[in-house]
């Protein structure tokens, strides 16, 4: 039996006691009366009756245990040309002028603040800041339409926001003050103060009355002290990415969200105090909540906060720059990300030029991983590489291989297996479990551990409806995938993307990775559209990496052929498309469900968090000459 092995046995044996343990890493102002009562909320909550202050946890104790002087962010932007070390000391003293500033205007426990910012240190000091006093932040991606930051506004309902006069993109800079004037002028509820950071690349005017510059009130403004709030009190929220209705606001807690993501860092990615971390995403994301900002500096870590893409900003040798000179030592990034960088330098010529010798492992979610990139990553780095699976919801992995437990081994196209906290089942459409190896849809027995979502903000009907009324007794997750015989999980597509091919359920997952294991292809979608004899049809879009000279038409035959080959005829796979890029989103999703309402001719809303409209009109003209 594996250290793994006997840890998840032991949380299954006894899942509080295992929490409680857990618990103990974080310093609390008030132990926790309980560590789980099921009375409490929805379906219950963690850690009722302690008292703690997340800020605390992730700088101050760190300065008080005399580590002050060690780096806790390190900013690198490629976009400026700089870079910038905050010490955790320093990272103290900014964080409480500018809690002290937000108090100064009104901003107290309980009170929301939304940020508005690109990848800049001041985006994590506010948050820090905002949990500093009790506040709860809602980040709102940088660069988000005026529509999408006013609907967030409306419902969050901030007595702050801190935002910026610019973000910069490679080619461009975006202008940030006019999109949040003009959220701020559709949304019904005005912010009482708006702190702006003035960036060099394109300054803005401010509004009198209403706005200030962030550095000259943090300036003057009197450090704040930390402010003790329940363990069940919010820390965050975070709007999900919809494209109709009202935002879906992920709630997040304090005691929770600490524990669980302190817990984390050990377990999961084997990092300890004093160790580089890199998250290369954004503090838009969960991903930027949980391990850019929060996660790594609960664990002491030095994390890096990156301004830039991984190809463009200059080369596709930008992340293996980052990790050799920060001595990053785990590296955390998107499939999506890799891919391109894959593209670009499918012979890693650039990653050749740098010593990676401090990195020990690079992990990768966000999205489904095909096997390609893993096997790829690994044959160039010759380090481990780990697909993990999670959501926005939880905040923390769901399945995935845990350095702190040893390694077991991997399997390209697998998730991993479960993290201690997670009892994870593949279910029927009648709630019942499938046999190992049959796919359906992913689900987590009640009650979700700590750090999920406990609700969404002043929506608990919606959370029900959305989450647990699907499968009575369980967390739908919305994925579909299998469990196999030792117990590693698939994720193949969300549960909208299993097609019904003249009554045979398929994965477009499960066909994609056919098509990236072609050697020319650079990265895929499959996407199921109408077809009157079969009701739904796979329709294959690639992507050819940098260099290939093949003719597409050929490419497309073979591909056709690969999936026809290893999967069958029953897949009925005829047609595959090559387009320069595939729509996505900024966080890298591909737009599966647009595509597949644009070939199928239906109506359909470009999605707010599109990072090219054109490339979907692109693909959409393909997809609707493949359809003639």
């Amino acid at each position: 039996m594996t250290h793994y092995d006997e840890t998840y046995a032991r949380w299954k044996q006894d899942p509080q006691g295992w929490w409680a343990e857990a618990a103990r890493g974080i310093a609390w102002d008030t132990p926790p009366a309980a560590t789980f009562d099921a009375s409490l909320g929805v379906y219950g909550r963690w850690f009722p009756g302690g008292r703690l202050n997340t800020c605390f946890n992730a700088v101050d104790r760190h300065v008080a245990a005399g580590r002050g002087d060690q780096a806790a962010i390190i900013w690198d932007s490629p976009m400026t040309g700089r870079t910038l070390t905050i010490t955790y000391a320093a990272l103290q003293d900014r964080v409480a002028r500018v809690a002290g500033a937000l108090a100064a205007r009104g901003v107290g426990k309980g009170d929301r603040v939304v940020i508005y910012m690109p990848m800049v240190p001041e985006a994590a000091i506010a948050m820090l800041a905002c949990a500093r006093l009790g506040a709860v932040h809602s980040v709102v991606f940088g660069g988000f339409a005026a529509a999408e930051l006013a609907a967030r506004i409306a419902d969050a309902k901030p007595k702050a926001i801190v935002s910026t006069s610019c973000g910069l993109e490679p080619g461009r800079v975006v202008k940030y003050k006019p999109l949040l004037d003009a959220a701020i002028a559709l949304s019904p509820h005005k912010p009482g103060a708006v702190l702006i950071l003035q960036r060099e690349a394109s300054p803005c005017e401010l509004t009198p009355g209403r706005d200030e510059d962030l550095l000259e009130a943090e300036r003057a403004a009197a450090p704040h002290p930390c402010v003790s709030v329940d363990s069940t009190d919010p820390l965050y929220i975070l709007y999900t990415s919809g494209t109709t209705g009202a935002p879906k606001g992920i709630l997040r807690d304090n005691g929770g969200h600490a524990v669980a993501l302190m817990n984390s860092m050990a377990m999961v990615y084997g990092v300890q105090a004093g160790d580089v971390y890199w998250a290369a995403s954004d503090v838009g994301w969960v991903v930027g909540h949980s391990y850019i900002v929060y996660a790594p500096l609960l664990a002491g870590c030095t994390t890096v906060l990156f301004e830039g893409k991984p190809v463009g900003t200059p080369d596709a040798g930008t992340f293996w720059r980052v990790c050799e000179q920060h001595g990053v030592k785990v590296l955390f990034t998107a499939p999506t990300a890799i891919r391109a960088i894959k593209k670009e330098d499918p012979e890693g010529e650039f990653l050749k030029r740098h010593d990676l010798s401090k990195l020990e492992a690079l992990y990768l979610a966000g999205e489904r991983c095909d096997p390609d990139t893993i096997t790829w990553s690994q044959r160039l780095l010759g380090k481990p590489v780990v697909d993990h699976w999670w959501q926005t919801e939880t905040g923390w992995t769901i399945t995935g291989n845990f350095r702190g437990l040893g390694l077991f081994p991997t399997r390209p196209g697998s998730g991993g297996k479960p993290a201690p906290g997670y009892d994870v089942v593949v279910l029927d459409e009648a709630n019942q479990e499938v046999p190992r190896g049959q796919i359906g849809s992913l689900a987590i027995r009640l009650p979700l551990p700590p750090s999920c979502l406990p609700t969404l903000f002043n929506a608990d009907d919606r959370f029900r409806d959305a989450y647990l009324s699907a499968h009575p007794g369980f967390y739908s997750t919305a994925d579909a995938g299998m469990i196999d015989a030792e117990g590693y999980v698939s994720v193949m597509s969300r549960t909208d993307d299993i097609i019904n091919v003249a009554g045979h359920r398929l994965s477009t997952g499960g066909m994609e990775e056919v098509l990236a294991s072609h050697p020319d292809v650079a990265e895929c979608a499959v996407v199921g559209v109408r077809d009157t004899l079969k009701g739904q049809v796979p329709l294959g879009l690639v992507v050819l990496k940098s260099g290939v000279t093949k003719p597409e038409a050929e490419i497309a035959r073979e591909v056709v052929a690969m999936v026809r080959d290893r999967i069958g005829p029953v897949a009925a796979f005829k047609d595959a498309r090559v387009v320069a890029r595939l729509p996505k989103t900024r966080s890298g999703k591909i737009l599966r469900a647009t595509l597949r309402k644009i070939a199928d001719g239906e109506d359909y809303v470009v999605p707010p968090t599109i990072d090219d409209p054109v490339i979907l009109d692109e693909v959409g003209a393909v997809l609707k000459a493949a359809m003639r």
